[in-house]
């Protein structure tokens, strides 16, 4: 689906703009725990950025529902992790931190989805 490829490309253009904010912009204002923090969420949104990719070629290899299900949870991750991590550090709202997990979740899933796509070709 080209959607995949499409929010896959628009997450890791964001997330080289995110990182070169936070390496420029941030890198004097915040702790170093909060930057490593920004970092962690922008190289996670760039991994699942580039699996959105690898999904949007698999899904016309393999038309599984797990593999369109896996590039879903991807997205869901981008937002739940990488989302919550950087209102968390621009803001210093410690709850946010509540919903890093679930993001952590969606990743798993969508990885452990397409395990399942690949075991069942």
């Amino acid at each position: 689906m080209r959607v995949f490829v499409l929010i896959g490309a628009v997450a890791a253009g964001l997330a080289v703009m995110a990182g070169a904010f936070g390496a420029h912009a941030l890198a004097d204002r915040l702790t170093p725990t909060r930057l490593q923090t920004f970092e962690t969420a922008v190289r996670y949104q760039m991994y699942h950025a580039l699996a959105l990719l690898l999904v949007g070629w698999l899904v016309s290899q393999w038309p599984a529902w797990q593999v369109r299900g896996a590039g879903y949870l991807f997205m869901a991750g981008i937002v739940l992790f990488s989302g919550s991590l950087y209102v968390l550090v621009l803001t210093d709202t410690r709850w946010w931190g509540a919903v890093t997990p679930l993001g952590g979740v969606a990743f798993i899933g969508g990885w452990a989805l397409l395990v399942w796509a690949a075991a069942a070709r």
